[in-house]
């Protein structure tokens, strides 16, 4: 099959990213990788958000743009972008993060050649104002369901999805840690995530972004492995301990 042939959605929610959404679609916009659409739902942003992204949809009719009428937080905004999306294959960017220009290129390749339905890639880490913070978040060349339980190593921004082998799916609707959730709800299938390990994107650390606070992700983490994965507690507490090592280690 050709490359350029297959379609790739990508799944963006919005919520009041007027500092950085221009930026993000225009690392979309220059990937080497043509055959695309952005679906960009807008969670009720109350900043010039649409305004920007209206602006842009004037001049590439890839853009898709779809406004929630209540706020619903990402999960939903998600779920609405997967369901109008067309591409046989789904990626996720989020609206303050960036691609590398050949992101979806070499992801594409690197499925196909494989013959897989998940991957993912390795990162950079840059700050607000995106500068460089000389980290690089290496991935394995695979994980499995146990193995990502005791890890945060797949990263939302460097996720794609072959809908043609995983299925359909939907994101449950929390309102944080819904995408490692979704993760954990595949590879609970017995599908396989498999890692590119490249930096082909760049994930903003935003002060004061429901990602940044610490106290509350081990929360989240926590709550979706006892009312999520129904996990017994002594399993739990043993792959919450290695969850932790391994995000400081991470860090």
């Amino acid at each position: 099959m050709n490359n350029s042939s297959v379609l790739v959605s990508i799944i963006t929610p919005v919520y009041n990213s007027e500092r950085f959404i221009k930026e993000t679609i225009q690392s979309v916009q220059k990937q080497t990788y043509a055959n695309w659409e952005i679906i960009l739902v807008d969670d009720c942003s109350t900043d010039s958000s649409e305004r920007i992204i209206r602006y842009m949809i004037e001049k590439d009719p890839k853009i898709k743009y779809i406004k929630l009428e209540n706020n619903s937080g990402a999960a939903v905004a998600r779920n609405t972008a997967i369901k109008n999306s067309k591409g046989r294959f789904i990626a996720f960017l989020d609206s303050d993060d960036l691609w590398e220009c050949d992101k979806l290129e070499k992801q594409i390749k690197f499925m196909l050649n494989k013959d897989i339905g998940f991957s993912f890639t390795g990162y950079n880490l840059i700050d607000e104002d995106g500068n460089d913070l000389d980290k690089v978040i290496k991935v394995p060349d695979q994980i499995d369901y146990d193995g990502l339980l005791k890890n945060t190593i797949i990263g939302c921004l460097t996720v794609m999805i072959d809908r043609s082998k995983i299925g359909d799916f939907r994101m449950p609707l929390i309102r944080a840690g819904q995408d490692t959730a979704t993760w954990l709800s595949i590879l609970k299938k017995g599908y396989i995530a498999y890692g590119l390990n490249e930096p082909l994107a760049r994930y903003r650390k935003v002060e004061g972004s429901i990602s940044s606070n610490k106290i509350k992700a081990l929360k989240r983490t926590w709550n979706i492995y006892r009312n999520l994965e129904k996990l017994p507690l002594p399993k739990t507490v043993y792959v919450f301990t290695c969850y932790i090592i391994n995000a400081l280690k991470k860090r």
